[in-house]
């Protein structure tokens, strides 16, 4: 019984150090919404509504190299040794930062930060998932999703703190910046004591060293049982050909790639991170003080924490297309209801406190349906030969639509206002939704294998006969 309370607690500690790299996502992400309206004063850096984009979208162009690079990094030195690395990434950056004396010095220490990000978004889920036990992966991989929120939410909370404590020092921007350097440290330190992956040892030879770690992290007789698991497995892939570009030629390969990308492009049109970026901005815009707007926008982050929480819930009781639909449905009336009211109730006290209820409105849609769904259809539509090359693609598209969002949406709010803005978002939620509906298959109930040959036959004159024959690969 003391062994297995061991194992258990090791893999809690295991948890809750490597998902700091996802706490440090979010946090870096979320604190740039209360920090821009005082990074932006004439005696700071004195931004314009372009420098204010470019100030917050750097960060999310090196996420999206980080997202690319940090798979085939950790792949090559191993997913501990990554995580330490991107940890000093993290705290440099994040000082680099806090100290910058102009415009052009923030620009690239934010993409440094960005490249640790996008990093952190690949290899600390790859770490929880060949830690964790089978029965344990979905939630243990979860946990990480959990901590960016938090990480957003503590952004927002200590902004909050700092700009109504601190609002007559024009530095208070640094100090919102700096506290990331504080879960640098603790990610690396922790680090420090964790064990490497042990399927990063099979892949490299290192059976013995992986044995080791598994006694550590399974109960019992597990550890030599999934040992072997790992090596069949890994001598199964590496006789596997992987799917390249060329593989694009065949269509049901250039299908799955397509709908990858869409889900990816699905999840960054609502206009979610523009509220996660610049939601004291379109506070302070309909109506708020900027010290009103910072704690305005800690409800924002509290329905994130909440939400998620829900749409982890949901995932396993409803099926993903309605699950999608209905949260997309969601996501763009809300946006719609934004757009009316800035033009119905512009310059009334009303309307600050209607803009702020319904962007918790839509980050409850958004963060209890649309954003679980998309990172599990993603997790889930491409077979093991074409999963490389698939999450890459789809993963890189959604960080730079991500970056064309955080670049354009303060020009926007400058140029057509609040309610124009939020017209167009509706507008491409409505693109979202239709796209969905017409080409997202369901994948809910349906192993890898059968998803793929779901997809195989797409388009064959044979489908059709065939599942009518077969109903129970679908369902």
């Amino acid at each position: 019984m003391g062994k297995q309370r061991n194992y258990k607690s090791f893999l809690t500690t295991i948890i809750i150090v490597s998902t700091f790299g996802g706490l440090l996502f979010g946090y870096d992400t979320g604190v740039i919404n209360g920090a821009l309206p005082y990074m932006s004063e004439e005696d700071q850096l004195d931004l314009n509504a372009f420098t204010e984009g470019l100030v917050t979208s750097s960060l999310l162009f090196g996420a999206a190299l980080g997202a690319v690079l940090g798979g085939r990094l950790s792949d090559y030195i191993g997913r501990r040794k990554n995580i330490l690395n991107l940890a000093v990434l993290f705290f440099v950056a994040t000082l680099g930062c806090t100290l910058a004396p102009n415009v052009t010095v923030m620009v690239i220490f934010r993409f440094i930060l960005g490249f640790a990000v996008g990093g952190a978004s690949v290899t600390v889920p790859t770490y929880l998932a060949e830690m964790s036990p089978v029965e344990r992966r979905g939630r243990m991989v979860t946990q990480n999703e959990l901590m960016i929120v938090t990480g957003q939410l503590l952004a927002f909370v200590f902004n909050a703190i700092l700009g109504n404590t601190m609002s007559d020092n024009s530095h208070v921007w640094r100090y919102m910046l700096a506290i990331a350097a504080l879960p640098a440290v603790f990610l690396f330190f922790g680090m420090l004591k964790m064990p490497e992956s042990p399927r990063w040892f099979v892949s490299k030879g290192k059976n013995e060293n992986a044995f080791q770690v598994l006694q550590k992290i399974r109960e019992g007789s597990r550890a030599e049982s999934e040992l072997h698991e790992i090596e069949k497995a890994f001598a199964e892939e590496k006789e596997m050909e992987k799917a390249s570009l060329k593989d694009l030629a065949v269509p049901w390969v250039r299908r799955i790639v397509f709908l990858g990308i869409g889900i990816a492009v699905v999840q960054q049109i609502t206009g979610v991170n523009s509220i996660m970026y610049y939601g004291t901005q379109i506070l302070e815009n309909s109506g708020f003080q900027t010290e009103a707007a910072l704690i305005g926008s800690i409800a924002n982050g509290v329905i994130s924490v909440l939400a998620t929480f829900l749409g982890i819930w949901l995932l396993g009781k409803i099926g993903r297309r309605p699950m999608l639909l209905t949260g997309l449905a969601g996501t763009t009336t809300a946006l719609l209801l934004i757009g009316i009211f800035s033009t119905l109730l512009e310059g009334t006290a009303t309307l600050p406190y209607v803009v702020l209820t319904l962007t918790v409105m839509f980050l409850t849609f958004q963060q209890g349906a649309v954003s679980p769904v998309t990172w599990l259809m993603l997790s889930e539509i491409f077979p093991l030969k074409l999963r490389g090359l698939g999450m890459g693609v789809a993963v890189f598209f959604l960080w730079i639509v991500n970056f064309f969002i955080g670049l354009t949406f303060p020009i926007l709010l400058d140029k057509v206002g609040l309610s124009m803005t939020f017209f167009v978002f509706v507008a491409l939620g409505i693109a979202a939704i239709t796209f969905v509906h017409k080409f997202l298959p369901e994948t809910k109930g349906l192993s890898l294998e059968e998803l793929e040959l779901k997809f195989r036959l797409h388009g064959n004159q044979g489908e059709q006969n065939y599942l009518n024959k077969d109903e129970s690969v679908m369902k």
